[in-house]
């Protein structure tokens, strides 16, 4: 399922994340890349170790872990620290596939889910865009300032070129409770319903039916 978090950050918190994210230190990419694609990956990185990048990404984690439409499409049981990934001019991420385990020791998650959060206005930035890989075609997803796309980590995708600017972004990986993503999207389309009923005895026979597809399908 490929879902867009319209307005994920909300404007006070969007610009507390770009100052903080303006003071980080970026390094190669290529350093948290898998073997296959570090061949293909040309942008550069800043992760939770540096001081003003830990402050960035813990409001962008704050607000995903608080956004309602985050939780019922992720079902989140855990997730992978985020990063800030900066693109400039001429660079790109070529087309790669995620790695399915990532972490490690008690940290290793299993991703099920990828996302992108939208640090820089689509004005700041020429190309740049996220290319998923579809069956029969490829989705190009440029999104305004502080929204987010999630889309299935087992897809080939890719950052095209950057040819003007510098397209600045946060990304991670869940781990959902739900891994079969047929089951999370019944699940998120139930939720989606429920505010739509009127009658209190069939909003709470909708809630009963989510919860217990949750218990057959739910991993702990």
């Amino acid at each position: 399922m490929f879902l867009v978090l319209s307005d994920l950050l909300p404007p006070d918190a969007l610009a507390s994340v770009r100052e903080a994210a303006a003071q980080a230190k970026f390094t190669d990419g290529k350093a948290t890349a898998g073997a296959e694609a570090r061949r293909v990956k040309d942008n550069t990185q800043a992760t939770a170790e540096d001081p003003a990048a830990r402050i960035a990404l813990g409001l962008v984690r704050e607000a995903l872990e608080a956004d309602g439409r985050f939780r019922a499409a992720a079902r989140p049981a855990r997730m992978t620290p985020l990063m800030l990934s900066r693109t400039e001019k001429a660079m790109e991420y070529g087309a790669h596939i995620d790695d399915a385990l990532m972490g490690k020791g008690a940290d290793r998650i299993r991703a099920d889910i990828a996302f992108t959060v939208f640090l820089s206005a689509p004005e700041d930035y020429e190309g740049g865009a996220l290319v998923i890989e579809e069956v029969s075609a490829e989705r190009e997803i440029r999104l305004p300032v502080g929204s987010a796309i999630l889309y299935p980590a087992s897809t080939l995708h890719r950052v095209a070129p950057v040819t003007k600017g510098a397209r600045l972004a946060a990304v991670g990986w869940v781990q959902s409770a739900v891994r079969d993503p047929a089951r999370r999207e019944i699940l998120y389309d139930l939720e989606q319903a429920v505010p739509k009923v009127t009658d209190d005895t069939a909003r709470l026979k909708l809630r009963k039916t989510i919860s217990n597809l949750l218990r057959m399908w739910a991993e702990t």
